[in-house]
């Protein structure tokens, strides 16, 4: 499997209750699907896979399955402290056919190099799917470096990587060193930058509610080549990217897609929910973002 193009860590929406909203989260899938975005992630952060129990993060996997139908690539992902449940997760997503598996290092236990190589290395061979790495040391409190990838590199199964470091020389060392993992963005405000080393997918939250302009941008750097055009969209997207790393990033893609006439819902604790001030400032973002990407692209993202 090669990853080219938006892949959306879907959020999941909740009734009032707490309780996940499956007619809701469909809706979610299927605007989605209407975008044209080239994949769809659940089990991400994004999707507060961290407040789910294991069933329902096993059933919503197979709800997205069933919504999707083949129409769009699967990626489940695997996130756990334990790689027992990772194992568990991954082996779920094999009997309903995902299409590929997200897996990153486990949380909190803080494992050597060598330790989340084997960690990767039983999530594969629970499932035999293709993988998407993912490194996020400022979750994760530990890095996917050199001693990591040497010790996985006879995995043909590993066939890309959501680079969430932040550090540019990582990107750098991943695009000269690794240039059979094919480059995934995960740092929003470094996609074109990404772009220009190699990427060619890129997965971002904010797709859940503005999927035509991140597509927009990937398709200015990657189809086109075109990185004048790209930095004009980068710029047009950087207020938003900017709200979204001040904090409350999961309630405000909820918030994003309540404004793309979704229903999200609120958030599981321990987040709590936006302020009306909050709320205001993003919808002035997006409205400016939307408008000024369109006047970019000729208005054909707005369809």
């Amino acid at each position: 499997m090669k990853f080219e193009g938006i892949y959306t860590p879907a959020i999941t929406p909740l009734r009032d209750d707490g309780s996940i909203d499956p007619q809701a989260f469909a809706d979610v899938l299927e605007s989605l699907i209407e975008a044209k975005v080239h994949g769809i992630i659940i089990g991400g952060s994004t999707g507060e896979y961290y407040a789910h129990t294991a069933q329902e993060r096993i059933d919503l996997a197979a709800r997205a399955k069933d919504v999707l139908n083949g129409r769009l690539p699967l990626i489940v992902g695997t996130g756990a402290i334990r790689t027992e449940d990772s194992v568990a997760y991954a082996r779920a997503a094999r009997e309903i056919k995902a299409d590929a598996l997200l897996v990153g290092s486990p949380p909190y236990a803080l494992p050597t190099e060598q330790e989340i190589a084997e960690h990767v290395i039983a999530v594969d061979e629970a499932a035999g799917l293709p993988i998407m790495l993912y490194n996020y040391p400022a979750r994760m409190g530990v890095e996917m470096g050199e001693a990591f990838f040497a010790a996985v590199a006879a995995r043909p199964n590993i066939v890309a990587i959501k680079e969430s470091s932040g550090d540019m020389g990582q990107l750098h060392r991943l695009a000269c060193r690794h240039p059979h993992i094919g480059l995934s963005c995960g740092w929003d405000d470094q996609a074109l930058e990404f772009f220009a080393w190699g990427a060619r997918s890129w997965v971002c939250a904010g797709s859940n509610f503005i999927p035509r302009e991140h597509i927009a941008l990937y398709e200015a750097c990657v189809v086109e080549n075109d990185f004048a055009k790209g930095r004009r969209i980068m710029a047009a997207m950087m207020p938003l990217m900017d709200f979204l790393e001040g904090g409350k990033f999961v309630q405000s893609i909820k918030h994003g897609c309540e404004l793309a006439g979704l229903r999200p819902g609120g958030v599981r604790a321990p987040l709590k929910g936006m302020t009306g001030d909050e709320k205001a400032v993003l919808g002035e973002i997006v409205s400016e973002l939307k408008r000024n990407v369109a006047q970019i692209t000729g208005g054909q993202n707005n369809g």
